[in-house]
């Protein structure tokens, strides 16, 4: 790799990032302390407030592919990759936390393929553990993979070594402390993250002249023009995404997005460990209102790098759009402030591995271990399952991580893989959620043959025997392809199979609520501002309107 990219890192810096380091460890040992029960382990014990649950709901995703992929599609794509937030994130957010988050957090499940065994039936369940806890291992090694290139790039170490520390304090501090120890440490990463990104987006823009003038130096980009607007072009394919509108709304903004925020468990489970009821359907919400503003320190640096980075967008080698944000922390930032942006960096690796790491001990103590192997054991037992579960989960990460190596664009990987994990899920989910005649075999078989048919599409495209503009607009597709697939095989299975009774169903299908539930608010949340709808409406409508000055 050379020392293209290499970063002048002083003492100064190394202490910063040794600081960090030590108290991520240590609000894990902090966590510990509260852990008695396999619920405490994996869910907080349903204990923590809605802003903390918020800020780590944005904070796990806001891993190192949010932060190195986002700035690498801005400098490949331009503005069009606002999308992914204010259409592609901020509504699926808030149906979450309006319409799905009172079935899950209501019906007690410890998880989502749980939520499908009650809907359901355990074919179906099994189906969706395996498959999650497969995407999980394979997305933590899309983590491990960027936290290690970044530290080979940035500090010189060799990628073993840089892969092996990376997973270590991961794998220490959800040892310890389990989700709580997450959880806190998110939070923490949430403002880590800023304080390493703001200042590399307001150097940038200094330096190009600000506003205009970067949007100046875009024109005069291979972007052109079109590197500056979100809807422009998008009549035809004839824009830098290669997409159409309605490729944009439906694959992105519908199938993909609410695959993604509504069914994904590593998200969800931040939800489910709020306190009660109220806190629960909060936490999206919340986590909406950073998800408006993080495209001003994801794409803008992207765009800075573009027309500041002589040639940038090579297929290999230092100047691929994946370092468009170590390029600029090498170029921009003096010492000091250069350890605040590692730190970040490092920071939002290890919140995006944390959570897929965090998902997959749960899914595979409760779903998979103690619903198919050992079941009625103590809770003790299934504590220490769960710490083996994430011990295991970090090594096959590290397996997976050297997959990851292989795409030049790490986003584009991992958009293939929510295509074929997540659409499909969703699908089966959503239908099943408001059509109470699907039946148990229905879910089991839309499941299946839909998780196949993204799987036929990339593969077609792959061996070049379908043709798509972008990789991008292949998932895209196949997330629309499994959707389509999904419906059709539920409305074909479902008349020719026995549906459940109603009483099977109570709380777990729209308009049939459960007459056990308790009412758990707390005092000041019928506040009007604590309204998950209201607060879920503004969200919305901010969205629409931060696209106005960029149509």
């Amino acid at each position: 790799m050379g020392d293209g990219l290499r970063l002048n890192m002083n003492a100064l810096d190394y202490v910063i990032l040794a600081l960090y380091f030590v108290t991520v460890l240590g609000v894990g040992f902090a966590a510990r302390r509260a852990i008695r029960t396999s619920v405490d382990f994996f869910l907080s014990g349903r204990s923590l407030p809605a802003w903390v649950t918020g800020l780590a709901f944005v904070s796990a995703n806001l891993g190192a592919l949010e932060i190195i992929g986002m700035a690498a599609n801005g400098a490949q794509y331009g503005v069009m990759t606002v999308h992914y937030y204010w259409i592609g994130a901020v509504p699926a957010m808030v149906f979450l936390g309006i319409v799905m988050m009172p079935f899950y957090y209501g019906s007690k499940v410890r998880s989502v393929p749980e939520y499908l065994r009650l809907r359901f039936n355990r074919p179906t369940h099994l189906l969706n553990a395996i498959s999650f806890a497969l995407a999980q291992v394979l997305i933590a090694g899309v983590n491990l993979y960027a936290l290690a290139l970044v530290m080979q790039a940035l500090l010189g170490w060799p990628l073993w070594i840089a892969i092996v520390v990376g997973a270590f304090i991961v794998l220490a501090y959800i040892t310890i402390g389990g989700l709580s120890g997450a959880i806190y440490n998110e939070v923490l990463q949430f403002f880590v993250i800023l304080a390493g990104l703001i200042p590399i987006t307001v150097i940038g823009l200094v330096k190009v002249g600000g506003v205009s003038g970067l949007m100046d130096a875009v024109r005069g980009s291979k972007l052109g023009e079109a590197g500056l607007h979100a809807w422009q072009g998008t009549g035809g394919t004839d824009n830098p995404l290669g997409a159409h509108w309605l490729g944009i709304v439906f694959g992105l903004g519908f199938v993909l997005s609410f695959g993604y925020w509504t069914t994904n468990f590593a998200e969800v489970q931040r939800a489910l460990s709020a306190r009660n009821m109220s806190a629960a359907r909060r936490t999206p919400i919340i986590a909406a209102y950073p998800k408006l503003f993080i495209p001003l320190v994801t794409v803008i640096p992207g765009l800075v790098a573009l027309v500041t980075v002589q040639g940038l967008g090579a297929e290999k080698g230092d100047l691929v759009y994946n370092n468009a944000i170590p390029l600029l922390m090498r170029d921009l930032l003096p010492n000091g402030v250069l350890g605040i942006a590692v730190t970040g960096l490092l920071a939002s690796f290890m919140a995006g591995m944390a959570a897929n790491v965090s998902g997959f001990n749960t899914v595979f103590t409760y779903d998979i271990w103690q619903a198919y192997f050992k079941r009625d054991r103590s809770d003790e037992y299934y504590v220490k399952i769960g710490r083996l579960a994430t011990v295991a989960g970090v090594l096959v990460g590290i397996g997976t991580a050297f997959i990851a190596a292989g795409f030049s664009n790490i986003m584009n990987y991992i958009q293939a893989l929510f295509s074929l994990f997540n659409a499909p899920l969703f699908a089966t989910f959503i239908i099943g959620m408001f059509w109470k005649r699907m039946s148990a075999l229905a879910g089991f078989w839309s499941l299946l043959l839909g998780t196949l048919a993204a799987l036929a599409t990339y593969l077609l495209y792959r061996g070049g025997v379908v043709h798509f503009n972008s990789d991008l607009e292949e998932s895209f597709w196949g997330a629309g392809i499994a959707f389509v697939t999904v419906a059709v095989v539920a409305l074909i299975v479902t008349p020719l199979t026995r549906p459940k009774r109603d009483h099977e169903l109570e709380g777990l299908v729209y308009g049939m609520a459960d007459t056990t539930l308790t009412d758990d608010s707390l005092a000041g949340d019928a506040a009007w501002y604590r309204s998950p709808v209201l607060l879920g409406v503004v969200a919305v409508i901010l969205a629409a309107l931060f696209y106005i000055p960029v149509f």
